[in-house]
């Protein structure tokens, strides 16, 4: 049975129907257009697929698209709405991926994560950086990136 449900998708009211089983992944990949989110795992366990809610990191693939009927969700669509961000721009400098699968998870991830704590020690940026599988690049240089992004003065 499909449902409408209306949300807060990057700073636009939308509305769309569901059926009561659907992940919200998918309604942001096919019926939304949204395509940072990425299919990894599909349990969770990767962060491919993070969006924040309500200013939260969330994993788009295990959650109903029926949870987030009057809820804010926030995409790497809306938090580079106005250009690039300076952590974006870190992660260019310092090459930090190389498929690029993982980036928009690990943006998500480290975006809420810097909003709370914009100058961590490199501990702290590790521990936040751990729900997040990148397959191919290492983690050195992401956390060299991250570090160089939160840099005091800049």
């Amino acid at each position: 049975m499909k449902r409408e449900i209306t949300f807060t998708l990057n700073d636009d009211i939308v509305s769309v129907y569901v059926e009561s089983d659907e992940k919200l992944l998918d309604v942001l990949r096919y019926k939304l257009g949204i395509k940072s989110p990425k299919q990894g795992c599909g349990r969770g366990e990767c962060g491919s697929c993070s969006v924040l809610l309500n200013g939260k990191s969330v994993r788009s693939c295990i959650i109903y698209a029926v949870e987030i009927d009057g809820q804010k969700i926030e995409t790497l669509e809306g938090i580079q709405k106005n250009g690039i961000t300076k952590l974006q721009r870190s992660f260019v400098e310092h090459n930090a991926f190389q498929c690029g699968f993982c980036a928009s998870g690990v943006t998500i991830t480290m975006t809420e994560f810097l909003r709370k704590n914009p100058y961590p020690k490199i501990a702290e940026i590790k521990e936040a950086l751990s729900g997040n599988l990148c397959r191919c690049t290492g983690y050195k240089s992401i956390v060299d990136a991250i570090a160089d992004a939160t840099k005091e003065g800049e």
